[in-house]
């Protein structure tokens, strides 16, 4: 089937299988990499992409069903002018990545927490990212990271 999504603003349309999960038209059908592929069952969070501005594990998607939507991955969060978006930033100052596979899926699950609360607790934030694994158990550099997003101050060492 012909599916048309626009991805990090830009259209695209690709004949699919109506089974193609949206985590492997990102990646096979429109060549956007950096959406990991972790579980395949909505355990992990690798996945995550923004749909119309909310988070979602792409992997529990169809492609067929976001036609006409927005997706966002992480290759579309730089700034108009270049620069990371704040969360990446973030994540750089705040070391919030140790193998680097879960950040991604971690940094758009944070911008959309963030979107629906701009002031978060660090408890908010925990329980938002329950979702998302770290196999490295880097989750405190990355809840750090998430407040200083937000311009929270530092959470306790």
């Amino acid at each position: 089937m012909q599916i048309e999504i626009t991805v990090n603003g830009t259209t695209e349309s690709h004949d699919v299988e109506a089974r193609t999960l949206l985590v492997y038209y990102l990646r096979d059908a429109v060549g956007l990499k950096g959406t990991n592929i972790g579980c395949d069952t909505t355990s992990c969070g690798a996945c995550t992409v923004l749909l119309n501005g909310q988070s979602v594990k792409s992997c529990t998607v169809l492609a067929a069903q976001v036609a006409g939507d927005e997706v966002t991955t992480i290759e579309g969060m730089a700034l108009e002018d270049g620069r990371m978006h704040p969360v990446q930033q973030a994540f750089q100052e705040c070391h919030g990545l140790q193998c680097g596979y879960c950040t991604p899926g971690m940094v758009m699950a944070i911008t959309s927490l963030l979107a629906e609360n701009p002031e978060p607790t660090e408890e908010y934030i925990r329980l938002g990212l329950e979702g998302n694994l770290c196999r490295c158990t880097g989750y405190h550099n990355i809840v750090a990271a998430a407040l200083a997003a937000s311009g929270a101050p530092e959470m306790h060492q």
